[in-house]
Parts: structure tokens; sequence; C-alpha cells
């Protein structure tokens, strides 16, 4: 079975940080893209970031680039999300997902990812 735990959400204030932690198990880690994403209250599940398989590179969105940092550590089979200078507007539910073949025409495009982790909440008061 594929597995995914997204770990590390809580209660900051503005311009703290958080670090997230995406647990895989289940699969080569190596072999997939993972991707960060996030359900802000009343909203849309957005892409946020993510991070190819074959040569690791990132993507960010505009609302997290320069303030988000995604790492992933294949041999613990684990991938990061720093996450700086939060605002009330990082506010929401996040998740981690693996995906398979994501293009990286669309990276951050959730239907590309097949696993999904639930999700940690990350709250973030003004």
């Amino acid at each position: 079975d594929v597995q995914l735990q997204a770990s590390g959400g809580g209660l900051v204030q503005t311009g703290e940080s958080l670090k997230l932690s995406c647990a895989v198990s289940g699969i080569t880690l190596e072999d997939y893209a993972i991707g960060w994403f996030r359900r802000p209250p009343g909203d849309e599940r957005e892409g946020i970031s993510s991070i190819m398989n074959i040569d690791s590179t990132t993507y960010y969105s505009d609302s997290v680039n320069g303030r988000f940092t995604i790492s992933r550590d294949n041999a613990k089979k684990m991938v990061y999300l720093q996450m700086n200078a939060l605002s009330p507007e990082d506010t929401g539910v996040y998740y981690c997902a693996a995906g398979f073949r994501v293009p990286k025409a669309s990276p951050l495009q959730p239907l590309w990812y097949e696993n999904w982790s639930q999700g940690t909440q990350v709250t973030v008061s003004s």
C-alpha cells in the first residue's frame, strides 16, 4: 500500500516559521514527484510546491515563492516543506501527494498526483 503521512502543522503567529514533513511508504520515492497542496478555509485546493523525481527540480506557486522551500531525502523517504514568513493567508489544510508522471509543464496541478496524505492544519494568527 502506498501511504503518505503529512505532519508538522500547528498554530503560529505572523512572521513565524513551520516545517512540514511528509513520510512516504510503499513506493520508491525517487521514482515519484512529490507535491505540497493546501486548501484555505472556504476555498479550493491549490498546488504550492513540488519537487520532481528525475532531477529534483523544484517549483513554487507565486504565493509562496521566496518564503517556502521544498526538499526531499530519498533514503529516509521523507519530503519537507520549510515555511518562513508565514501570514494569515497561509492558513489552511496542507497535504502532500505523490505523482508518477507529473509533467514539468504543470507540476502543481492536483490531477497528476495519484496518492495523497491526510491533511495537517496550519493556522497563522495575525
